[in-house]
């Protein structure tokens, strides 16, 4: 018989209807029943593509012994962290805390009042490796709980005082300086992996934001090294097993140094930032591999991704039938099934497929070797090898195509969603790709008619049903994301749009005591602690996100209020990120506009002339990441001899308008960021 959560929508407390757990969704009924019968609470916490959530649903969750151990003490709830990011901020904070590590699945046992006294991640069935199993850490909790109330106070209260401090780190606001830069470009060149790319060693993930700050310091210093730093990063990882070699789109993480082996589920938001990377480092390079990467990425997202109304789902997971990477490895024999002796030869040379294989006696798919030196290998010349992978690619993919996929989380995530659509409005100009466009203005449309309630967004949609309060993520990135679209399309709603959105946030979510903005809104469930992530993780801080979008906002509409609040969030941060530049890659982006001279590309005239095209195809060749891009805002400007003109300004000082793409070339090359 189901259990509760057969009444939700997400996928993740899906999985769990049928386990013999007493399920609970998070809400008042489970406290309620907690404090009536002085039970402590068993709070899990995962998500759908979550490998080892999986694991420990099949051992534990669905073992009958250990559901009636967890029935029997506790009142049970399970929650899925995509849907209540505010939960997962608070909760993990305390793991964190508590165990000096975090991860999911969570396990967090509190007391009725929603106040944690222990914590861990994963539990094995029985002892495991200094690992206690998890009947014994229940009953040890349980034990605990009855029969050492005042252990249990004392470790409650601390826990307070450290909610209480709020989460992420808390400094004294500082003037912006240049050397907060350097010294974070100094950190990061102790930390980068010269051998395979990256950072630090095993496990690896995509560093995007980190990524976009090094570009930025190239553009800003001409530093080569840390253009190399962020080539080699990318080139390692689009050649390895992280990249979906025949689908395209990245998976979470690498296992190992080198990136060869994957955890195999694909998130939408690590996809939406890897392809805003490449695009940048395509227009820093001029070199098609980087928008090839992109282009490959954003397309499949729009092929397996991208819900009939223009929603973006929002992952896929590791496993199929039961086993990690299944979907995607491949053994010698089946190539050679597939597309024939001949044809496999190449594939297996080019992809590293091997009779012994590369990965648990089968293969990732990834290119080991030089492209060239492959080449010569087999006996072909670099672009005749390159023809033949092209044609061989989408027989393999169909191939492929048949087999049992993995689950995918079909749920619609405002933030996530607002993080692709600045990715697709940008590759929209840089790769004049006007499916690309198409697709961001539908995902418009679709958010923000069936994600929005009497002016407020809301967080998840999923089944008609659009749910829970949105949070600062969901207004900060969708915002942002607009702002591309308006860039991507001159229509002025998407700028009106992205305004509207950043007067809510301000009004709800605005820390005016100690700057910058709380993750949850003043009108949100009342929570043990109001959440203020910080740092950027995997996703950025919506914070640095909320920064960024009033810089921007500031420079199109004069808004110098936002730019003042921005600036004031900063000089909170500028200090910090320095010193710990991993963690705060979308804040330095952030600083650097701030300490650069950002420019107003004001173009005039009709937007679907060819000279209007030439125009902005110049602006949209070149990285010049401190530039907001309009169309006919400003009254003041106009057309000189009554062709398209663009004007470029500084400092609301502008140079000579022009019309001529080679002139608006040199302006545009002439600027220092």
């Amino acid at each position: 018989m189901a259990n509760r959560l057969a009444k939700e929508t997400s996928p993740y407390l899906l999985q769990h209807k049928d386990n013999p757990v007493d399920w609970y969704p998070w809400g008042e009924e489970a406290f309620e029943r907690a404090r009536r019968e002085n039970k402590p609470i068993l709070l899990s916490i995962g998500y759908s593509a979550c490998h080892w959530c999986h694991v420990m649903e099949h051992e534990s969750f669905e073992n009958p012994e250990i559901a009636q151990l967890m029935n029997d003490n506790f009142v049970c709830i399970k929650v899925d962290r995509e849907e209540r990011p505010d939960l997962d901020a608070i909760y993990m904070q305390v793991t964190t805390a508590m165990t000096g590590g975090g991860g999911w699945p969570m396990t967090v046992f509190l007391t009725p009042e929603g106040v944690p006294y222990y914590a861990g991640t994963y539990f094995p069935p029985q002892d495991r490796y200094n690992v206690p199993g998890f009947p014994r850490v229940l009953l040890h909790v349980v034990q605990a709980y009855r029969d050492r109330p005042e252990a249990v106070a004392k470790t409650t209260e601390q826990v307070r005082e450290l909610l209480r401090g709020r989460s992420g780190p808390s400094a004294a606001a500082q003037q912006l300086d240049p050397a907060h830069l350097e010294r974070a470009f100094e950190v990061l060149r102790g930390q980068y992996d010269q051998q395979n790319g990256g950072f630090g060693g095993a496990p690896k993930f995509p560093p995007s934001m980190t990524l976009e700050f090094l570009l930025r310091y190239h553009k800003r210093t001409g530093s080569a090294e840390a253009l190399e730093m962020v080539e080699h990063t990318l080139q390692r990882m689009a050649r390895g097993g992280i990249y979906d070699q025949l689908g395209g789109g990245f998976h979470r993480y690498s296992v190992d140094a080198h990136w060869l082996v994957p955890h195999f589920e694909k998130m939408l938001y690590d996809n939406a930032l890897l392809a805003r990377v490449y695009l940048a480092t395509y227009q820093a390079t001029r070199e098609r591999f980087y928008a090839r990467i992109a282009e490959e990425t954003l397309d499949y997202l729009l092929r397996e991704m991208t819900s009939p109304e223009g929603g973006f789902y929002s992952s896929q997971d590791a496993d199929s039938e039961g086993v990690e990477g299944k979907y995607y490895t491949w053994t010698g024999r089946q190539l050679v099934d597939a597309i024939g002796p001949e044809d496999a030869e190449i594939a297996a040379r080019f992809w590293d497929v091997s009779e012994h294989g590369n990965w648990e006696h089968t293969n990732i798919l990834n290119i080991a070797d030089d492209p060239a030196v492959t080449a010569s290998a087999l006996k072909m010349r670099p672009d005749e090898l390159r023809k033949a992978i092209d044609r061989i690619r989408p027989k393999l993919l169909r191939v492929r195509d048949e087999r049992i996929r993995p689950g995918r989380d079909d749920k619609i995530l405002t933030s996530w969603n607002g993080l692709a659509l600045r990715a697709f409005a940008e590759a929209a100009n840089v790769l004049r790709a006007d499916r690309f466009r198409r697709a961001a203005v539908k995902n418009a449309e679709f958010v923000l008619s069936a994600l929005r309630v009497d002016g407020r967004l809301r967080h998840s949609f999923k089944d008609g049903q659009a749910k829970f309060n949105g949070y600062l993520e969901d207004y900060a990135y969708y915002a942002d994301g607009l702002l591309a679209l308006y860039e991507a399309t001159f229509d002025e709603r998407w700028l009106d749009e992205a305004r509207a959105l950043a007067e809510v946030m301000i009004a709800h979510f605005a820390d005016d005591r100690d700057d910058g903005f709380f993750d949850t809104s003043d009108d949100h469930e009342r929570l043990i602690s109001r959440p203020k992530d910080l740092y950027d993780n995997a996703t950025p801080s919506a914070g640095s996100v909320a920064a960024d979008l009033l810089l921007r906002l500031s420079l199109l509409i004069y808004e110098e209020a936002y730019e003042r609040r921005a600036v004031r969030s900063l000089e909170r941060i500028g200090h910090v990120a320095a010193q710990a530049p991993s963690a705060f890659g979308r804040w330095l982006c952030a600083m650097d506009w701030v300490l650069g001279t950002p420019l107003e590309i004001h173009v005039v005239g009709d937007p679907e002339s060819g000279l209007t095209r030439n125009l902005l195809e110049v602006v949209w060749q070149r990285f010049l990441p401190n530039k907001v891009v309009a169309l006919n805002l400003d009254d003041t400007k106009e057309e000189v001899g009554g062709k398209p003109t663009v004007y470029v300004c500084r400092n609301r000082a502008c140079q000579a308008p022009t019309n001529d793409p080679r002139v608006l070339a040199g302006q545009l090359d002439g600027q220092l960021q």
